[in-house]
């Protein structure tokens, strides 16, 4: 299984907006993390502009699809997402 980095860019005024999404969004995050494909996922502090989602995945695609049915992708709360396969060389989660 390789990792991907996903650097997610957030709607303005998302604490606002992701309210009623949030309940099924952390569901579901939780979900995959109990599935091993979410290593670990979280908002950026200051400013609350973003966020990133580590995934465990054999491929591109695989992460795509995670990230199509999550529900704030579904909701139109993500204006932007860059995915990276990363190669963890200090601290590589088990």
């Amino acid at each position: 299984m390789k990792l991907y980095a996903a650097i997610l860019t957030y709607v303005p005024d998302i604490a606002e907006k992701r309210v009623p999404h949030r309940p099924a969004h952390l569901a579901y995050l939780e979900e995959l993390r109990a599935q091993g494909k979410v290593v670990m996922a979280g908002a950026w502090a200051d400013p609350l502009d973003g966020a990133l989602i580590i995934y465990r995945a054999e491929t591109r695609d695989e992460v795509d699809e995670m990230m199509d049915n999550d529900p704030y992708c579904r909701a139109g709360l993500w204006t932007g997402r860059t995915v990276r396969e990363w190669n963890v060389v200090v601290g590589a989660p088990g």
